[in-house]
């Protein structure tokens, strides 16, 4: 994944920033609407009889429905943002008060958490920009809110940015050293509200900060501009960032809450710290920063290298010979029709996911070509990936432990980047030795590649991919030649210091034990910044919480293990810019739902976890609007839970303090979402409460550093290293738990081993049996939870009959085909043993009143994200439950989760207690109440 962050506007022209991770893209179908024509308004309009639906009923059809029809069917739904009163519907008890009270949160030998003896889980959300900072009389009501919803850790997230009051930094300052006085203020009595709550905290000490020139720097570092995070590489090897950082770690760890009496490094409240959000320099280099740094920033990176090569080899001659450094001669061309005197014969344009592209032979040259031709590449519909267009020869043949040359000729009409590559042209598509991209002008350049050849390899291709927008670039005088300079060059020497340092596009022009000592001196760097501001933060700060480096696929696992827990993130679906980055108008988030992918975001996860360490999810959402986003926090949980991991967390609950919008704000924020907040709910019960149990089986995967060093030569920014590379495959995760031994560390007796492990077909039901991932009708997925104390059914189960362990959800037709997330949660008590209450969630389609619609699919509204109030889909089904009708109570529930009317009661043919919900109701949820006997 790249990654950037880049200012855009939302729906009412405010900036915001957020993290841009461009993904591979899975391939699903777009979303098509459920029923047609106006009968579907009477369909919605009455409550439907779903006694006769059975198992094997037909799947309901696929025609679209109407955008007016649609809008019919949806009522209003806020969930208020001040609301804590009491309702089945209210988590606040399940927080024990205050946080802390127990102690500092501290690291088990089993690697998981504990407050004092007990273990402990995190279900939280993060906040920024303004949102960390509310008013006195909102933090009161804010912080009573989240632990209604069972929210017990909020993640103080892009603090560092901006100046009060949408940060921390101090305002009227030219500088970036100083907290305003009263953002600390703000801070520390929201920090003692949510605390009061048993809501713990976790602090980030690096988000997006935007040092510059007043901080004592040099003025090249504002070269960097937004996303600051350019500047932040810069500090893995540079004293004087590393110190500001040092710096404003203990202005703000060191301050002193007015209103606990305890600085936050003291704080038992206080459950982490985080060192530097989503940066790592391996990650950095990768993606082509550290290529991209001012000059005044070089000198000390390669004097560094020097230094660690000197330390290695001690000279020269010792370098040369542990590299394998050598010259050949430049051989005959492997390409065909190079010069493209017959068009494009031999050539390929390839489209994916509905790009469009052609390419024509012209006689556009550079001066120094006169007399052939060249390839015209013309972009009509972009992708969304880089590889969604490519122009390639296949068919080559090369040859392991030697050099080839590639040189050409480009130029493009409008600036952009073109990815050059050496790859395989068979499965698993790796690299052959060349992943580079060029800088494109409207003037011709000439470029020259010299990658050391990985392996031999009779079916490669060499590939161009153009700028990522619709526009023409042109290519001449391509040429692919075996032979060239490798290694070493005559004036590059150990005793000097002039061993020049290994830019990412240029990586593949040295031998495989070269760029294993440059990934190697990248390792170590980077280790020993985080290193050093960990003894920072715990010996001379003496900070008690637990310390989180970044995100394993920002940096490596072996890294990470060695601070106190493991962290992670992942989004589905994240906003895809086609122009220009972070565009509020030109976007798109593909209404996809996950149910359809083989455990979507899940395993990518899942393969991340180390053994012996707190594994946390600090980052995760299902970007809006897509309509299938209810499924996001359900999901989330029941596997977070099956995998047995620490913490898991929304991203984000707000990113502004405009509490009270009563719509959908924007991609991520959760607050004003209704099918987002209130599926928080039975979804931590899954796993705060642990409903949903670990799984049985543990696999795990070897990986050491050497091994970790091996991979990252040919990773990639976002997906660094983790299990997958040594063997694990991703449905695993969908049926055991998964993690990492790093280190030489033993695997656990009676773990299993990857080559032991074969998960075959399209239905994935965990070692536990609580969870089935059922994707055996194709583009119709459906996840089921059949947990003691909750039970859910997630996807297309419309029309189907769902026995979990006496529970009988039988869902019936919807906007979305026949999707919907329903969940049934015992709140008191369980199944058939005396008294209890009973959650019901039934959830679907959420949008905002005359919402900006792009498109029929629904995958963008531009800047027109709608107006108050947010609209839902009432979603039918029947719930039978294993208990007699006459002990059994029902009640829709309002916006507040209280009471609001009854709801009928019937026995079915074996007496049992059955309920017909519907969106006669306008309701999302229901309560259900049973004597005992």
């Amino acid at each position: 994944m790249s990654f950037l962050t880049l200012q855009f506007e939302d729906a009412h022209g405010c900036a915001m920033h957020q993290p841009m991770k461009a993904r591979q893209l899975r391939n699903m179908k777009s979303w098509t609407s459920a029923l047609a024509g106006h009968a579907a308004t009477l369909l919605f309009a009455v409550l439907l009889p779903l006694g006769s639906l059975a198992a094997d009923s037909p799947a309901p059809g696929r025609p679209t429905l109407s955008p007016d029809v649609a809008t019919q069917a949806l009522f209003p739904f806020v969930l208020p943002w001040d609301d804590a009163g009491p309702s089945v519907a209210n988590l606040s008890g399940w927080l024990p008060k205050p946080a802390g009270k127990f102690g500092h949160i501290r690291a088990g030998e089993d690697g998981h958490l504990y407050f004092g003896k007990e273990r402990v889980r995190f279900f939280g959300v993060d906040l920024a920009f303004s949102a960390n900072f509310p008013r006195s009389e909102d933090a009161v009501k804010v912080a009573a809110r989240m632990a209604k919803f069972g929210i017990n850790i909020v993640r103080f997230h892009i603090m560092d940015m901006r100046r009060f009051p949408d940060g921390l930094l101090a305002r009227h300052s030219a500088d970036t050293r100083k907290l305003d006085p009263e953002a600390l203020e703000r801070l520390d009595f929201f920090t003692d509200q949510l605390e009061r709550n048993g809501i713990y905290v976790y602090l980030c000490l690096l988000n997006y900060r935007p040092f510059n020139a007043a901080d004592g720097l040099p003025k090249e570092i504002e070269q960097l501009g937004d996303p600051y995070q350019g500047r932040h590489v810069i500090g893995f090897y540079d004293a004087r960032i590393l110190e500001l950082q040092k710096e404003y770690a203990r202005n703000l760890l060191g301050h002193r809450n007015a209103f606990t009496g305890l600085t936050y490094a003291e704080d038992p409240g206080v459950a982490f710290v985080e060192i530097n959000n989503e940066n790592g320099l391996i990650q950095a280099w990768l993606g082509g920063e550290v290529d991209k740094l001012p000059e005044v920033f070089q000198p000390e990176l390669k004097r560094q290298w020097n230094a660690w090569l000197r330390q290695r080899y001690e000279t020269s001659a010792r370098l040369r010979q542990a590299w394998g450094v050598k010259a050949e001669p430049l051989g005959g061309e492997m390409l065909a029709n190079s010069d493209f005197a017959r068009g494009t014969e031999g050539w390929v344009v390839e489209r994916h996911e509905g790009a469009e592209a052609e390419a024509s032979p012209s006689d556009d040259l550079p001066e120094a070509l006169r007399g052939v031709k060249s390839a015209r590449l013309t972009v009509t519909k972009p992708g969304t990936q880089s590889w969604h267009v490519r122009f390639e020869q296949p068919g080559l043949k090369v040859q392991a432990e030697r050099p080839c040359t590639l040189t050409f000729w480009a130029r493009a009409e409008r600036p952009g980047d073109m990815g050059v590559s050496l790859d395989e042209n068979h499965a698993p598509w790796q690299s052959l030795g060349l992943r580079a991209t060029v800088k494109l002008t409207p003037q011709w350049r000439q470029f020259r590649f010299v990658p050391w050849v990985e392996r031999s390899d009779d079916s490669a291709r060499v590939i161009f991919d153009p700028p990522m927008e619709a526009g023409v670039c042109w290519l001449a005088g391509i040429s692919l030649r075996p032979g060239g300079a490798a290694g070493l060059e005559s004036d590059e020497r150990l005793e000097e210091g002039t061993v020049r340092t290994v830019p990412r596009g240029q990586a593949g022009e040295h031998t495989a034990e070269a760029q294993r000592d440059w990934v190697r001196f990248l390792w170590e760097t980077e280790d020993c910044y985080w290193q050093t501001m960990y003894r920072c933060l715990k010996d001379d700060l003496k900070v008690k919480a637990l310390v989180i480096g970044t995100v394993v696929g920002c940096s490596t696992p072996n890294l990470m293990a060695k601070l106190d827990c493991v962290d992670a993130h992942a989004y589905w679906q994240h906003p895809i810019f086609p122009g220009r980055p972070w565009d509020a108008e030109n976007w798109i988030v593909q209404n996809r739902t996950m149910v359809n992918d083989r455990g979507g975001t899940l395993p990518d996860l899942a393969l991340r976890r180390v053994l012996g360490r707190p594994f946390s999810v600090t980052e995760y959402g299902h970007s809006a609007p897509n309509t299938f986003v209810s499924e996001g926090s359900l999901l989330r949980a029941a596997y977070a839970a099956l995998q047995d991991w620490d913490y898991i967390s929304a991203s984000r609950y707000s990113h502004e303090a405009n509490w009270d919008l009563r719509r959908i704000r924007n991609y991520f924020d959760i607050d004003q979402h209704p099918t987002k907040m209130l599926t928080l709910i039975p979804a931590a019960a899954m796993f705060l409460r642990g409903d949903v149990k670990p799984a049985r089986e543990l696999v795990v995967a070897m990986l050491d550093k050497e091994l970790e060093v091996d991979i990252l030569r040919h990773g990639v920014p976002w997906d660094l290293v983790h299990a997958g590379h040594a063997g694990v495959t991703r449905e695993v995760a969908l049926v055991h738990r998964t993690a990492i031994a790093v280190g030489g560390q033993p695997a656990p007796a009676g773990a299993l081993r990857p080559e032991q492990v074969k998960i075959e077909g399209d239905k994935f039901v965990s070692d536990t049996g609580e969870l089935t991932w059922d994707l055996s009708q194709r583009e119709r997925g459906v996840v089921t939870v059949d947990a003691a104390r909750s039970k859910a059914v997630i996807g297309y189960g419309g029309g189907k009959r769902f026995d979990l362990g006496g529970v009988v959800i039988e869902p019936g037709p919807t906007l979305q085909d026949g999707w919907s997330a329903i969940t049934v949660t015992a709140m008191e008590g369980e199944v058939g043993t005396g008294p209890s209450h009973w959650l019901i969630t039934a959830t679907g389609c959420a949008e905002n009143t005359r919402m900006g619609w792009k498109s029929a699919e629904k995958t963008s509204v531009g800047k027109d994200w709608g107006e108050a109030p947010s609209l839902v889909e009432g979603i039918p089904a029947r719930i039978t439950l294993p208990l007699p009708a006459a002990r059994v109570e029902a009640w829709t529930l309002d916006e507040r989760g209280q009471r609001k009317l009854p709801l009928p009661v019937r026995a079915d043919t074996h007496g049992n207690a059955a309920i017909s919900i519907g969106p006669e109701s306008r309701t999302l949820w229901y309560e259900v109440a049973a004597r005992g006997e």
